[in-house]
């Protein structure tokens, strides 16, 4: 007979006897001490970081529901919070992280526990730059250690060197340089050669801060900064103090605005929308920008080859009260007739954005610019076909990279002698003057834009370049 015995038929079954009552607490309180509070969220952050860093999947699709295999299944809405609390600051201070750990350790991990190295940055992450108490994050570490076998033995040495890193934090933290240590080897000397080594430290200090949001007001009718609490920027855009969820916050439903980074603001302004405009948003997921030019009263046609993300896109325009027409589609192969002015934003190693996205700096490689560089071209040259004559066109990516921005558009210039450039002036920009160089493109940094805390200081690396077509 499977299973357990079915009672008699019309009787019902007895309740455990109050002897028994002992022995299932006993069980319960095993489970318990095996799987404290908290202990599930640092699996899960060490997981993720695993997957981010080595296998170099984004960090927002880590936490989607969708990913498989999901690390986050199961878990409750705070521990999902947490681990990705851990996750992102284990991102965006990995190097001082990895620097410190490697200190106190004579040797490093054998390869069998090499995964050993992501429960250490966890608990690291939390000793060094989170509100939890030290002790805890060793503990937890230490259990964390033991869920495998193979583990058991080291449990003492990760015990050892997370109290002594706890006891050197100050150390740690006085000696830790942004740019030598919490920006990939690449990019410091990219950013340092490009910017020189100033501008690339200060670049790098900005993209240890964690930023606030940043709102585009659509509806100006109401004095929505002072009902958010919020920060009025020279560009007209919104910033946040608060971390309350977004759509908590007075005004989301009624679409009266929309969350974007201020620097990610300014390139559909440069089009100057207005009422019967027509205008192409290439690349326009999840439309940001596409609602900008909308909102103007511009005929909007967002165009984009990923059918999920312009999902996105129209559930935004739903909130927004927006239409736009929605088209799926790859650019380079859009047989259409040409608008009044188009905006390219396009792909790029979004090293500019790191600020928001720590992944990028341990997830994009040098050698993923050939390839960008490459799609670019060839994106330009069509945006170039589907403007009218007499129409614009304006470029723009979200790195920090001169061959993905300034040398494009010397390119694009040199290949198409019916295109001339279009200067933009400060007063475009919030009279962000030095977020404009000699041929008057935009090229904002993380560094720009000062505040009275760092929190509330800085905003994406963005260039953008307007182009008209004789």
């Amino acid at each position: 007979m499977n299973g357990p015995p079915r009672p008699p038929s019309g009787r019902r079954p007895r309740p455990p006897s109050a002897g028994s009552r002992p022995r299932a607490s006993a069980e319960a309180q095993r489970l318990a001490a095996e799987r404290p509070p908290g202990l599930a969220a640092r699996l899960a952050a060490s997981a993720i970081l695993h997957d981010i860093v080595v296998k170099g999947h984004p960090l927002d699709e880590c936490f989607s529901p969708r990913m498989v295999p999901s690390r986050i299944a199961g878990l409750e809405a705070r521990d999902v919070a947490l681990a990705r609390s851990i996750v992102t600051v284990g991102l965006r201070r990995l190097g001082t992280i990895r620097n410190a750990l490697a200190g106190l350790m004579a040797t490093a991990l054998p390869r069998q526990v090499a995964y050993l190295e992501w429960t250490l940055v966890v608990a690291a992450a939390q000793i060094l730059f989170l509100d939890a108490p030290d002790h805890a994050a060793v503990d937890l570490a230490v259990r964390a250690t033991r869920q495998e076998p193979k583990g058991v033995p080291y449990a003492a040495l990760v015990n050892a060197v997370l109290r002594n890193l706890a006891r050197s934090r100050a150390e740690v933290l006085a000696t830790s340089d942004p740019l030598d240590d919490d920006t990939p080897a690449w990019l410091a000397a990219r950013w340092s050669k490009t910017y020189g080594e100033d501008i690339a430290r200060a670049i790098a200090a900005a993209n240890r801060q964690e930023p606030t949001l940043d709102l585009t007001l659509l509806d100006r009718a109401g004095a929505w900064a002072e009902r958010l609490g919020a920060v009025t920027l020279p560009t007209g855009s919104l910033r946040l103090r608060t971390h309350d969820p977004v759509t908590e916050l007075p005004g989301y439903a009624e679409g009266a605005w929309l969350v974007q980074d201020a620097a990610a603001a300014l390139p559909a302004r440069l089009l100057h929308p207005r009422a019967g405009m027509r205008i192409a948003d290439l690349c326009a997921a999840p439309g940001g920008k596409a609602a900008q030019l909308a909102a103007a009263g511009a005929e909007v046609t967002a165009i984009d080859r990923s059918a999920e993300r312009l999902k996105i896109l129209a559930a935004n325009f739903e909130r927004l009260h927006l239409r736009a027409e929605i088209v799926v589609a790859d650019v380079a192969a859009l047989d259409h007739a040409p608008f009044d002015a188009v905006l390219l934003d396009a792909p790029c190693l979004a090293t500019g954005t790191i600020r928001r996205h720590p992944d990028i700096a341990w997830t994009k490689r040098q050698s993923d610019l050939s390839r960008l560089t490459e799609l670019q071209a060839r994106m330009l040259d069509k945006a170039i076909a589907l403007t009218r004559p007499g129409g614009t066109l304006v470029y723009c990516t979200c790195s920090l990279e001169p061959e993905e921005g300034e040398l494009q558009i010397a390119a694009v210039l040199r290949r198409h002698p019916d295109l001339t450039r279009v200067p933009i002036t400060p007063d475009e920009v919030g009279g962000l003057s030095e977020s404009l160089d000699a041929n008057g493109d935009l090229r904002t940094l993380p560094s720009h834009l000062p505040g009275t805390e760092p929190r509330l200081a800085g905003l994406d690396g963005f260039f953008a370049a307007r182009l008209r077509r004789r």
